[in-house]
């Protein structure tokens, strides 16, 4: 299965003047299905090892379910390809034993435990499908940074440095050329809920103008930042700008963005991208969200720098090891779970808890995944954001997140890691560190007085723009309802949803509506329908969700920037009503103006009783 985008609606994808950025000979990565176990098989998998069988192709595959993770593999040996079965000696239930020289395989690290400190299995990407069912997939080709093997060479000092600008944003300094990740460095995300934590340092307008190029990882607007990149297409719109080859394109909301820029170039994945004899970059899928998240190997003289940015499962787990630098996520708190539900079990008690609870498995998971990989240095970043507004004060004090040091003692206390915790405007000098961590310019800190933290976020112009959309002319025909939710296009499911649009307080908003869609059959009532149905209430406050449905935006506005109140019964996550509204609503926003024509020749639409008095 190759995931590969619709590009009709992006500008040009190549660099003018320059060649095609394919190195030749290469294969982009793709995934193929191997396994696919039904609702009903998911449901029934016990803790511990399963095996399965694709009858169709007569291949057996090994399944590791524990509380906190799926893992698998192919029931192949790696010393002779015997097969695998259960290891009665094991009273825990984590290893198998092969059948043709009683080699051990611990399913629960993918490693061999006889021969101990031998090999590790080759992992399958593990991925829910929309029916709750599970796919087992694997990549080809797996480890595709092994092609055309580089040797490090001894750097000089200042040859290679990286400069930490804000949240996900680094500088790199890569020879003569220089490289900008996910430059976030004004305005809010996802709508107004995030704000900057860090002040960017002032020439970070200069910093980006100067860039050879520009990757972004994801849509997401902690990454994909308009407001910030407005800026720099009014001084460079033609900075090349690469993103991966994702199913949903990053820029899919350029047009209506109105910022311009002209050299966009999406790339494969799995594939060296040469930008001169010492430097080349490599863009990776995520094995969870593979229709929309990315992450980076940059390599500059045969020293390798992973990024894995926001990915839940990065190229399926699979990862480089011993690179010279990596940095990932480490936070938490990017999702309305759980502090924007009520009712039921979401008592504040509960919501405490599982956020402490969940916290610590993030600690724990990424201070592993650390140790497995074995970087030379690790930075924690892409976390960096806070919860600013007003009105969003219970957020702020209720979803907590994690310690970038506490992570990076948990580091150093079990391998030999080297940590940074970066600030803004900091600079770390990659060959100064890898000859001797101890140098005291080997990382160089911000001038004293500088300042790291926001005490002030201008959010006026932002909230202007929010605010335009309360009284644009759709709005006064309630029939825009079910011209919003037909061109969504979701429908043919059990699930009854009440929407209220509401003040700042989600109290509802005077004049505002308040109406049930039901998925069904895609129609309106007046009451619930008498049938059996899962119900889910959705406040969201007026301006927010207004400009959302106006311009066609991914509900992620709303759910991760903290914009709804949510209640459900029962409480079960509906994967398929929020996947569709997160990630695969239509391209091209509503056709507002044809409506409105229509309305004017008294369309009929849904009753005025919908709104609220």
């Amino acid at each position: 299965m190759s995931h590969r985008n619709d590009t009709s609606n992006c500008c040009s994808f190549k660099i003018p003047g320059q060649r095609n950025w394919q190195t030749m000979g290469s294969t982009e990565q793709t995934t193929e299905i191997l396994l696919c176990l039904s609702p009903v098989e998911v449901a029934n998998l016990k803790e511990g090892i399963n095996f399965f069988r694709n009858k169709s192709t007569g291949k057996d595959y090994i399944l590791y379910k524990s509380k906190s993770q799926l893992r698998a593999c192919k029931n192949v040996c790696k010393h002779q390809g015997g097969l695998f079965i259960k290891d009665i000696e094991d009273l825990a239930g984590r290893s198998v034993r092969c059948t043709k020289h009683n080699w051990k395989l611990d399913v629960s690290t993918m490693k061999y435990i006889n021969p101990p400190e031998s090999f590790c299995q080759d992992e399958l990407v593990v991925e829910m499908d929309e029916n709750n069912g599970l796919l087992l997939l694997e990549l080809n080709p797996p480890n595709p940074w092994d092609s055309e093997p580089r040797s490090p060479e001894e750097l000089d000092f200042g040859e290679v440095q990286i400069t930490y600008l804000t949240h996900a944003c680094m500088d790199l300094k890569l020879g003569d050329k220089r490289m900008v990740f996910d430059p976030w460095l004004i305005g809010p995300a996802f709508a107004r809920g995030w704000w900057l934590l860090h002040e960017p340092p002032s020439d970070w307008l200069e910093r980006l103008c100067q860039a050879d190029l520009i990757y972004i990882s994801h849509l997401h607007s902690d990454h994909l930042s308009y407001p910030t990149l407005k800026k720099l297409a009014g001084r460079r719109p033609d900075i090349p700008i690469y993103v991966g080859n994702t199913e949903r394109p990053v820029f899919w909301n350029l047009n209506q963005s109105g910022v311009q820029l002209t050299n966009i170039n999406v790339v494969p994945f799995g594939i060296w991208q040469q930008v001169d004899k010492n430097l080349r970059f490599m863009i990776l899928m995520d094995g969870v969200h593979p229709e929309m998240d990315t992450c980076i190997i940059v390599e500059y003289k045969g020293h390798k720098i992973l990024n894995t940015v926001d990915c839940t499962r990065p190229n399926g787990g699979r990862l480089p090891m011993k690179v010279a630098l990596m940095m990932s996520d480490f936070a938490g708190g990017a999702s309305g779970f759980p502090m924007t539900f009520s009712g039921g079990k979401f008592t504040e008690e509960w919501k405490a808890q599982f956020i402490k609870t969940e916290r610590k498995k993030l600690l724990n998971y990424k201070a592993q995944l650390v140790k497995n990989l074995q970087p030379r240095i690790y930075c924690p970043f892409a976390g960096y954001f806070v919860e600013s507004h007003p009105s969003d004060k219970y957020i702020k004090e209720t979803n907590t997140k994690n310690d970038p040091n506490e992570l990076n003692n948990l580091i150093k206390k079990n391998s030999d890691v080297i940590t940074w915790t970066p600030r803004p405007g900091a600079t770390l000098d990659l060959g100064r560190m890898l000859k001797d961590p101890t140098d005291s310019k080997g990382i160089i800190e911000p001038p004293e007085g500088t300042k790291i933290y926001k005490d002030s976020w201008d959010f006026e112009p932002y909230l202007e723009i929010l605010n335009a959309a309360v009284g644009d002319e759709i709005f006064l025909h309630s029939s825009w309802i079910k011209e919003y939710f037909t061109w969504a296009g979701f429908k043919d499911y059990n699930l009854v949803v009440r929407m209220i649009e509401t003040d700042e307080d989600f109290n509802p908003f005077p004049g505002g509506y308040d109406y049930l869609v039901d998925f069904l059959d895609l129609s309106f009532p007046k009451e619930r329908p008498q049938r059996e149905h899962p119900y889910e209430e959705i406040r969201s406050r007026v301006d927010v969700i207004r400009h959302v449905v106006k311009n066609g935006l991914l509900w992620d506005e709303l759910y991760i920037g903290f914009q709804t109140r949510l209640q459900r019964d029962p409480d079960i996550y509906h994967h398929l009503f929020w996947n569709h509204f997160q990630i695969k609503l239509p391209l091209t926003p509503p056709n507002w103006r044809s409506f409105l024509t229509c309305c004017e020749e008294n369309r009929p639409g849904i009753s005025q009783e919908c709104k609220t008095t």
